[in-house]
């Protein structure tokens, strides 16, 4: 079903809008009932406002209903005490005992692995091979947790003193926070959570007040987990609430880490009230990504990633493809290929098989959307494909669009700034210093890539005095984080790394020991202090 329409960003355009079927209420609550079902949550889906907890679908844009069992009543003190009292005794657990848990999630997540990403599409409105591969994610990170439960090492140092022994050892920290975004509302709980129990400290989620299901489905399963291994059933615990229950954590002493992951106005929030108590913070706070298009680039390669980065998950991930710098001999072939490219994607309700771009989280997703095509048309922006919503008769509340393609002449304000929605601004570059020079010119510093088959540009990229991004990517989208680098960025997205690589000396404090195994009492430097 298609209407004509005519929508206005700054300037008037002609397009073509077509219509959405999305679900039910009825059909998706009970979806999601049964998703719980099926994982063994005891949470239950009732008509909206009986609980404080609502649950809201992008796929209709509706509130289902509201939600309760036993967890949601939990408060941040409570979880807090509950939490101190376990570490008592879990950081005196062997880490490969305490690696047990994780193993039995990892087997919990892969017998359970559709009905989770059920919920995910359900609540965020991801496409099925996009929700289905978040919870891969979340298997992967437990195998790669897993093993790192006897890897968690220290060093034999060289002392100058004879018959001494200095060695760096690793002990468990303490109960640590996690504050978890909606674009990935279980995996980053995964990055998060694996770690630190392996690392011996107990675990207190704070999920999105946006994705309540998909919180209560992963605890139910880390609980069963917990039990299977002979662990305490509340190693990880969930609170549930806006942003004052992710204010009460950062501000507990108790918690001795809070990993954060989601907007910047957030990390301003909780980073200097964790710093007054001299508490540690993890920070990944999204970012404005962008790829370099070279002369030399391969562009059957490149158009698909360029697709996939900037389209994929309506444009929400914190990796997403934001900025398209191109050399200036082959922007306008760039430009016709992404937007015939971005013409044959099926926007649509993300539980048909067929959607490869599924609904933004709501409408005022879409009205920042809208404000930031405005904003980059009154710049000197054109709009080459996309920007065009979708109308969904049945769910006027829902946000679909279409992915927005936009040429700017320079880069503006607006292109600097950080837009959760599937906007990709293309601009032209003259020499490869000048393309170094735009690609940092912007207060984040997630993820980037270069499309190129020169090998001097690919290594000046991912050089000191390339990209200053955490992630810089060769022929490949900046989504390209695996699960063994250390993911996390640099500069407004806060410096932090959740996971991979040696991020678990995040979650566990460092202490050197020196042994003196001889009758002697030698001093270092060669001090002199005889009595």
């Amino acid at each position: 079903m298609k209407r004509q329409g005519r929508i206005s960003f700054g300037k008037t355009i002609d397009v073509t809008i077509s219509s959405i079927a999305t679900h039910s209420n009825s059909e998706l609550c009970q979806r999601a009932q049964d998703a719980l079902r099926s994982i063994g949550s005891s949470a239950t889906i009732t008509p909206a406002g009986q609980t404080s907890i609502s649950v809201r679908s992008p796929i209709n844009g509706e509130i289902l209903g509201s939600v309760s069992n036993e967890l949601t009543e939990v408060t941040v003190d409570q979880a807090v005490t509950i939490a101190s009292e376990i570490f008592q005794s879990w950081r005196c657990v062997p880490a490969p005992v305490r690696g047990e848990v994780i193993r039995h999630l990892g087997i919990e997540l892969r017998q359970h692995k559709d009905a989770l990403a059920d919920l995910v599409q359900i609540e965020v409105g991801k496409i099925r091979s996009e929700a289905l591969g978040e919870v891969q994610e979340m298997i992967d990170i437990c195998d790669f947790a897993v093993g790192l439960s006897r890897q968690l090492h220290g060093l034999t140092i060289a002392s100058e003193r004879p018959q001494h022994r200095l060695t760096e050892t690793w002990q468990p920290l303490g109960p640590v926070g996690v504050i978890s975004a909606f674009n990935f509302p279980v995996a980053v709980w995964a990055w998060n959570a694996a770690l630190a129990i392996v690392c011996g400290d107990p675990v207190i989620w704070k999920p999105s007040d946006l994705t309540p299901l998909t919180a209560l489905a992963t605890t139910a399963l880390v609980r069963r987990a917990a039990v299977a291994a002979g662990a305490p059933i509340d190693v990880c615990q969930v609170v549930f609430g806006d942003a004052n229950i992710g204010a009460a954590l950062a501000a507990d002493h108790r918690v001795a880490l809070l990993s954060a992951t989601g907007s910047t106005r957030m990390g301003r929030a909780v980073a200097p009230v964790v710093a007054a108590r001299f508490g540690r913070s993890i920070l990944e706070l999204g970012g404005n990504n962008a790829a370099i298009i070279a002369p030399s680039a391969d562009l059957d390669l490149a158009v698909r990633g360029i697709t996939f980065s900037a389209a994929g998950t309506a444009g929400q991930r914190c990796t997403t493809l934001r900025r398209l710098l191109v050399h200036e001999s082959r922007i306008d072939e760039v430009c016709e290929r992404v937007a015939k490219a971005y013409n044959n994607l099926r926007v649509g309700n993300p539980l048909s098989a067929d959607t490869l771009v599924g609904p933004l989280i709501n409408v005022a997703a879409l009205d920042a959307m809208q404000s930031a095509i405005a904003q980059a048309t009154q710049q000197g922006g054109e709009i080459v494909a996309g920007s065009q919503r979708h109308a969904a008769p049945d769910a006027p509340q829902a946000a679909y669009v279409r992915p927005a393609l936009i040429r700017m002449t320079q880069q503006t304000s607006i292109v600097a700034a950080e837009t959760f929605a599937p906007i990709l601004y293309v601009m032209s570059y003259s020499t490869f210093d000048q393309a170094i020079s735009m690609h940092n010119d912007v207060p984040q510093g997630l993820a980037s890539s270069i499309f190129t088959t020169d090998m001097r540009e690919a290594e000046r990229f991912t050089s000191a005095n390339g990209s200053d991004c955490g992630i810089a990517n060769v022929n490949i989208g900046p989504s390209g984080a695996e699960i063994g680098g250390a993911f996390g960025g640099e500069k407004e997205t806060g410096g932090g790394r959740e996971s991979g690589s040696d991020s678990w000396k995040a979650y566990m404090r460092r202490q050197t020991n020196t042994i003196n195994y001889s009758t002697q009492l030698p001093l270092a430097q060669g001090i002199k202090f005889d009595i």
